[in-house]
């Protein structure tokens, strides 16, 4: 009896140790707190998904870091804090490019032609200045020359 006392109660002060802890403590300031001298907005992005892409379908994960994705534009939005915008995608250096506010955490691409691709994924302010960006290269397969059980061979 004693002993199962003892097992509880270790057990209660391990709870409390670690309700007292910080839920995250590497985590940024809360979106409710500005934050001073903020750190420069950064963007990770990944190749495409392999197996979307066997199929023809490119799907781009991105993540954010001090910089959130969200549907805010012009002027009054520039000193919102922490720091928020949109992204910029640009495929194969076209001279137009779209506005992305989703924050899905991936950058979908349909209907490209079979071929060698780029995708330029920008994160951009309220007022569309650019503040990082990166590309990414991959080769859209040609679906024409496979058949369900793999690709076709020209006797």
């Amino acid at each position: 009896m004693i002993r199962t006392l003892l097992l509880a109660a270790l057990g209660s002060i391990l709870a409390t140790t670690a309700a007292a802890q910080p839920i995250d403590a590497g985590r940024e300031a809360s979106q409710f707190v500005p934050i001073i001298n903020e750190p420069p907005a950064e963007l990770f992005v990944d190749p495409p998904l392999a197996g979307p892409l066997a199929r023809g379908a490119v799907i781009i994960p991105y993540q954010t870091k001090h910089f959130r994705i969200l549907p805010v534009f012009g002027a009054s939005a520039v000193d919102v804090s922490p720091r928020a915008g949109h992204l910029h995608v640009s495929v194969d250096d076209l001279p137009w490019r779209w506005a992305d506010a989703g924050d899905n955490g991936a950058v979908v691409v349909n209907g490209l032609p079979p071929g060698p691709h780029k995708i330029l994924i920008e994160l951009a302010t309220p007022e569309q200045k650019v503040l990082t960006g990166r590309s990414v290269s991959f080769i859209v397969p040609d679906l024409t020359k496979t058949t369900a059980t793999g690709p076709s061979h020209d006797h």
